[in-house]
């Protein structure tokens, strides 16, 4: 399949286009996509930049943004930030230890790479093997970020299975997420830059663009990287499996539901199964 990402394309035909029509190159969409909802991403960026300052709770902001970019993404309708804060509310206890998490991980490799560096600047073997084990370790970090809270918001998962899940994904779309990556540190290097300028109107147009742009941006980015490839190795498989199962809840992700399991009684659908990928309502 093809597109920005390579795994999965969410363009749809719209009302008045042929369904032969030739499909969107992704990253066309993705473009479409964040700029039709620039202005409505605003107050919703103000919002999650808010949670990210108070860092004992910017678990609650990630979450709420990456279930308003997944639904953007997904081309499903989003109430903007009633959906960001209830998307918070509901998940705020795996939210809130994740996002601890999150600030402990990343003091810690914050400092092995400071404390490495200065200590391979001698020239030393050991010192340089640890410094490329901190760098691989915060890259390999950094890529489960992309899976932690899209698994969080989608599934009724533990934490350890979350965090297992999301390192498996970092090696399952390995490429895609380089691609990702790429492309996320060209925004923050944009970010570098205007501060490194060290003129106010640099730092003026530095600030609104993190506040205002950039958060909705990095979070669309990482949902078309992410969700096609929990959908390839996790949703497809398993109703694949049981295929008149949660109709309800397939609709609600925007995944195609063939005509004969949207025919099929709902009744089975309501049985628990050990193995299912439980989704959150």
């Amino acid at each position: 399949m093809a597109g920005f990402f390579g795994l999965f394309n969410y363009e749809k035909a719209g009302p008045g286009i042929r369904k032969d029509a030739p499909k969107k190159k992704t990253f066309i969409v993705f473009f479409e996509t964040y700029f039709r909802n620039f202005w409505k991403f605003i107050p919703i960026n103000a919002v999650y930049t808010i949670f990210t300052i108070l860092f004992p709770i910017a678990g609650l902001g990630h979450v709420g943004m990456t279930n308003v970019m997944r639904n953007t993404a997904r081309d499903k309708h989003s109430f903007g930030l009633s959906d960001f804060f209830e998307t918070a509310k509901k998940n705020w206890k795996q939210a809130l230890i994740a996002g601890i998490i999150d600030i402990l991980v990343m003091v810690i490799l914050v400092f092995d790479l400071w404390w490495f560096w200065e200590a391979s600047a001698g020239g030393g073997m050991f010192e340089s093997i640890c410094l490329g084990l901190s760098l691989a370790l915060a890259m390999i970090y950094a890529m489960m970020h992309y899976y932690v809270w899209t698994l969080i918001i989608t599934f009724k998962f533990k934490l350890t299975q979350i965090y297992r899940n999301s390192f498996k994904f970092v090696f399952l779309n390995f490429k895609n997420n380089l691609i990702c990556g790429f492309f996320l540190l060209l925004v923050y290097a944009v970010s570098a830059v205007l501060f490194l300028l060290g003129h106010p109107i640099a730092w003026t147009v530095a600030f609104l663009l993190n506040v205002c742009c950039f958060p909705a941006f990095r979070f669309l980015m990482i949902q078309y990287c992410a969700f096609p490839a929990i959908r390839k190795f996790i949703i497809d498989p398993y109703y694949e499996a049981h295929p008149g199962e949660d109709i309800e809840k397939r609709r609600s992700l925007g995944l195609e539901i063939p005509e004969e399991d949207d025919d099929e009684d709902d009744e089975e659908s309501d049985e628990e199964d050990p193995d299912a990928p439980v989704f959150e309502d």
